[in-house]
């Protein structure tokens, strides 16, 4: 008897921590990995410290034209828009090429 209130006590005790586990929405200020845009900024910033700046603007034109809505979009346009780089085009179909100019 004492056994089998024990087992339902540990189950009942599991059980109520589901509803934390459940998936849910994260906050986009406490995130624990990168997205692909925000990967793709780090790497152009990468691109520019070395002295590659063909590569890093070619980097941000391809953020700003597969990822509009990345929360760096707004700097990697006013990095192109500094640097004198056409804007990037409109985003192309998924799987299509991407025109850098």
């Amino acid at each position: 008897m004492i056994m089998r209130i024990a087992a339902t006590s540990a189950l009942a005790a599991v059980l109520s921590g589901a509803p934390l586990q459940c998936r849910h929405d994260p906050d986009p200020s406490v995130r624990r990995e990168d997205s692909a845009g925000d990967a793709l900024y780090a790497l152009a910033e990468d691109f520019r410290a070395k002295g590659n700046d063909a590569a890093a603007t070619d980097t941000l034109r391809f953020l700003v034209q597969r990822y509009p809505s990345n929360r760096h979009v707004p700097a990697a346009r006013a990095e192109l828009e500094g640097a004198g780089a056409p804007p990037a085009k409109a985003t192309p179909s998924e799987g299509g090429a991407i025109d850098p100019k």
